[in-house]
């Protein structure tokens, strides 16, 4: 799923008195388990400063501020440079292909003519001209939501081995069904934490709904809450919840509606063993390497992430309104795969496929999640972009959690084998503040399994209909290495993908044995920044360049 932070609600269902049963505080309060959605508030961010919209082009020398320094490194090292067009494919929920900011930047297949419905180019996709739509239909209708793997899973498992005695199972049934335990676990905490988290934020949300029907406002404010007056005992309750919430939490009030509709697609679709929308698309799902399923339209019915995702890359930094992308000379190649619950295995190797066989060079990944069924077949994929010589970027996740100890997928690793993609860079997310906001508390990290951190806390970026705004998550910080990347294959384009991953983690500005804030962390904990990442260093287009340029060939 679409990586972005997102508050947890689990401590809210006993402290706000909202719910009648008890609760356990989550094991990684005051972060959600619940990695793979929209952020709305990080509990105990620093909100006290605010960040300059730019943060993440910024240098921190001359600017102070931690960004990737891409400002300094064209108005120095390439200044009047010449560089040639690096096709970045974008894995995602989809694009807004016609945003100002993006459309001159959005790739266009060359060898295949709009609206004829002919497969020109012979590459399986019929009109894919900017790109494809894995989780549409024939029809140009498109999934928006769809389950967790997880829940994908626990209903193929169920069937196996829910009326089973495990002590009468053959050794190789025994396996499978420690899986199924696996997941059952696994299941039953993330419907429990939905269903609640669900039931909590209906109640604010009518609560606050409430309180705009008294004052007669679509935008409620803290201030407006001290005002209320009233004898309407409803109007009473739902302030009084509003505040308790606020006060414990800080739930930023013109974000509830966002966060309601969040858990209700958590319950409603993601946790709900009896939604299927795969029907949609229409294919067999059982066979991995099918071609032509899907659609041309690559928008989809929810493009925001993506949108963002795009625009850190690649929005037009010619132009004077809104903002500068990392890279200055890409094409978006659009690939719709991700939708508002967990993507497919098969998609996402497919996804890979097409933009290796279509001319990307650098492919991002903002998306995860805790199972992966047909790992092998996304790993040969992986593999084949490897052969093919293209770069692969991926979140690392925003569960604050250790990957050297937890499933992240999809992951460099592959499955049964000691053996590794060379060709892929693993993200955590950096933010600008002090010690204490060094890092997003809500990102994932590893000493072996995330190579880099980049910026990744409110980013802001475009978003669809022309507008911009702020996200947080490893979600934000993947794009900004695929800037950087591009930018390197742009000016230098005889460097090979594993020599730019080389560059970018060599050449990242190292704060290895600086004490930050540990991400995840519950009771203010520190950690070595060194013990985060393997370089324990940001990412710095500056030091890239300078690296690059000092390689033999590359004056």
């Amino acid at each position: 799923m679409k990586l972005k932070s997102i508050f947890i609600v689990g401590l809210l269902l006993t402290q706000v008195g909202l719910a009648n049963a008890k609760t356990p505080t989550p094991s990684k309060f005051p972060y959600s388990i619940i990695h793979k959605a929209e952020v709305y508030w990080v509990i105990g961010s620093d909100t006290s400063k605010v960040p300059p919209k730019n943060w993440f082009n910024l240098d921190v020398k001359k600017d102070n501020i931690r960004g990737v320094s891409t400002e300094k490194v064209y108005e120095t090292l390439l200044k009047g440079k010449k560089s040639t067009t690096v096709i970045v494919a974008v894995i995602d929920s989809g694009i807004d292909i016609e945003h100002p900011d993006l459309k001159k930047h959005i790739w266009v297949n060359p060898k295949e003519k709009p609206g004829n419905g002919k497969d020109d180019d012979k590459n399986g996709y019929v009109d894919d001209i900017n790109g494809w739509d894995f989780i549409g239909g024939k029809d140009g209708k498109d999934v928006d939501a769809d389950t967790y793997e997880v829940t994908r899973e626990m209903i193929r498992l169920e069937k196996k081995f829910a009326d089973k005695d495990p002590e009468k199972l053959s050794k190789k049934e025994k396996k499978e069904y420690e899986y199924y335990v696996k997941v059952k676990k696994s299941y039953d905490k993330q419907y429990f934490e939905a269903s609640r988290g669900f039931s909590v934020m209906k109640q604010i949300w009518t609560a606050y709904q409430t309180v705009q029907k008294n004052l007669d406002k679509k935008e409620i404010t803290e201030e407006d809450l001290d005002k209320i007056k009233s004898d309407d005992q409803s109007v009473v309750q739902a302030t009084q919840l509003l505040k308790r919430a606020i006060k414990l939490f800080g739930i930023p009030l013109n974000q509830i509606e966002d966060a309601y509709k969040q858990y209700e697609s958590m319950f409603k679709y993601g946790v709900n063993k009896d939604f299927n929308p795969r029907t949609i698309v229409g294919d067999d799902y059982e066979k991995l390497d099918e071609k032509g399923y899907g659609n041309n339209e690559v928008q989809g019915p929810d493009a925001d992430h993506g949108t963002h995702v795009a625009g850190i890359i690649g929005a037009d930094r010619t132009n004077d309104v809104g903002i500068k992308g990392v890279a200055d000379n890409v094409k978006i190649m659009v690939l719709r795969a991700v939708p508002n619950g967990d993507e497919r295995d098969k998609d996402i190797a497919n996804a890979i496929r097409y933009a290796v066989d279509n001319g990307a060079r650098v492919i991002n990944m903002s998306f995860g999640k805790s199972f992966s069924p047909n790992k092998k077949y996304v790993d040969k994929a992986v593999k084949y972009a490897q052969k093919k010589g293209v770069l692969l970027i991926h979140a690392a996740g925003n569960d604050g959690s250790n990957l050297d100890e937890n499933d992240n997928f999809p992951n460099k690793n592959f499955k049964d084998s000691k053996k590794f993609a060379k060709n892929w860079i693993e993200v955590g997310a950096s933010s600008w503040g002090d010690e204490k906001n060094f890092v997003g508390g809500f990102s994932n990290y590893g000493k072996t399994t995330v190579d880099v951190f980049a910026p990744g806390v409110a980013i802001n970026s475009t978003i669809p209909d022309d507008k911009y705004t702020e996200h947080d998550g490893t979600s934000m910080a993947a794009p900004v290495v695929s800037g950087v990347a591009a930018m390197l294959m742009s000016y230098f384009p005889n460097l090979s993908a594993e020599e730019v991953k080389d560059i970018i983690l060599k050449s990242s500005i190292k704060y290895t044995d600086k004490e930050i804030n540990k991400p995840g962390s519950r009771n203010g904990q520190t950690i070595k920044f060194g013990e985060l990442s393997v370089t324990g260093g940001i990412v710095n287009a500056y030091e890239a360049v300078k690296m690059a340029q000092s390689m033999k060939g590359n004056k």
